[in-house]
């Protein structure tokens, strides 16, 4: 509580949220933690739900919030949209089971329908989840140009594993020049092999990421890029079009990751509204329709190295093969291509067709009224994101190009804003990004913008 008798916004959430507080003690008895993900806990301890509607959560001490987070993005549709759980109950009907194990109808019918969307991805796989999507696009360019580094850009995310787990959210005072970023691990038990083997680069700096990428390009594979930065900070449109040509010329493959931009700034992603054709695309989250899964996508030299044969199949134990397993790329995966998933997955397509615009205006409408809030008060910031994301910057600075330009904002005062929102019913993780979906409507940012207007006046 500060001098004036106001409580913290962190004090505030504490004392609406005490059976959460309880449950995250006994569940440090059974996860590291208290959860099965880092990317779940916040300080003091996380929000425990016990039910999603619609737009709304319900947290297992009563309270509703309008969620923001909505699982990180993957939620487009909401929380348990009827139509997705129609799809879901007519595949387990008609099909009879839950998985297959062999191929299935759904299959070609998602994989016809994400080709239509992304016509980049001429030939596809599924994964099961945007980590397992990333890793996999790894491995084709390795395979593809038998070259065995990468580059990725400082303050890009590619999933939790090895290659990928390097300045993603570096201090800065240690991740060396801006023009020439080093390596920095994410995480222990990282093997340094990556720390040679990962370049870092400079996301929209041209000419830096050109002189990098001409110094290594006889080891770079490929450079994989979130062509949204987090989602909400987008690549500019020289930036990425240079990029383009720069690794067609130097044969380095480009990957786009599109786990968080795939069809929440576009049904067609970011390359939709950059005109890019990448080598290679990722997709996860909003087409799983809630479930865990990925598509891997590229053009038809790339994807072919996967295809499989009798006399190259890892799992059979026959001595009389011509060849071996290694003179084909290895993917697999019981759970690739999950009849139940998929079926969710083309519900939420089938939704968006008809109600992306819906979600667009909304977000726009929120953003706006955010900004108008925060002027009110004489507070610099900006709502910085494409089509359905965005995040809240609290900074003086024109433009947010990159990872150490964010670094420059209120990152305090944001915290503290999020805490009490949180208090007053408004949920996403303290500092993330908001992502809406097709059941944010009127009602929802009318009650949104009114706690920011209490949050706000409590504060100033």
């Amino acid at each position: 509580m500060n001098q004036s008798g106001v409580l913290s916004g962190m004090e505030a959430y504490i004392g609406k949220t005490p059976k959460s507080l309880e449950f995250s003690k006994s569940s440090k008895k059974v996860m590291p933690g208290g959860v099965t993900a880092n990317i779940k806990f916040f300080e003091p301890y996380p929000t425990v739900m016990a039910k999603g509607s619609g737009v709304y959560l319900t947290d297992i001490d009563g309270n509703e919030y309008v969620d923001y987070l909505l699982s990180y993005g993957a939620l487009m549709t909401g929380h348990g949209h009827p139509k997705v759980l129609k799809a879901i109950q007519e595949q387990i009907s008609e099909d009879g089971t839950l998985l297959f194990g062999t191929p299935h109808r759904l299959e070609v019918k998602m994989g016809q329908k994400i080709q239509q969307l992304y016509p980049s991805m001429e030939k596809i796989r599924y994964t099961n989840s945007g980590t397992e999507a990333t890793l996999l696009s790894i491995r084709l360019a390795y395979a593809y140009t038998g070259k065995y580094k990468i580059a990725k850009f400082e303050g890009h995310y590619h999933g939790g594993f090895d290659q990928v787990l390097l300045s993603i959210n570096p201090p800065v005072n240690v991740a060396g020049p801006a023009n020439n970023p080093i390596a920095i691990f994410e995480s222990k038990g990282v093997d340094p092999h990556h720390l040679e083997h990962t370049i870092i680069l400079p996301f929209n700096d041209l000419e830096a990421t050109r002189e990098i990428l001409m110094i290594e390009k006889g080891e770079i594979a490929a450079v994989i890029i979130e062509p949204i930065q987090g989602g909400f900070i987008p690549a500019e449109k020289n930036f990425m079009e240079e990029l383009r040509k720069l690794t067609t010329e130097l044969g380095i493959l480009l990957i786009f990751d599109e786990v968080k931009t795939g069809f929440r700034v576009s049904l067609g992603g970011a390359q939709e509204l950059y005109g890019i054709k990448p080598d290679i695309t990722t997709l996860g989250k909003v087409v799983g329709g809630g479930f865990p899964f990925g598509i891997v996508g590229g053009t038809k030299e790339v994807m072919e190295i996967s295809v499989p044969s009798a006399a190259s199949d890892v799992f059979d134990n026959s001595q009389s093969k011509g060849s071996s397993a290694q003179d084909v790329l290895f993917h697999s995966g019981t759970y690739n291509g999950h009849p139940t998933i998929l079926a969710a997955g083309l519900a939420t397509i089938d939704l968006l067709e008809d109600e992306i615009q819906h979600v667009f205006t909304m977000t726009e409408k929120l953003k706006i009224g955010i900004n108008q809030l925060f002027a009110s008060k004489g507070i610099d910031s900006q709502t910085i994101g494409l089509g359905s994301i965005f995040n809240i910057v609290l900074t003086d600075r024109e433009q947010i190009r990159n990872y150490r330009d964010l670094q420059q904002s209120n990152f305090g005062l944001r915290k503290e804003i999020d805490y009490h929102l949180l208090s007053l019913g408004v949920y996403t993780k303290p500092l993330n990004r908001y992502s809406l979906s097709t059941v944010h409507g009127e009602r929802e940012i009318d009650r949104t913008l009114e706690a920011y207007e209490t949050t706000l006046n409590r504060l100033f």
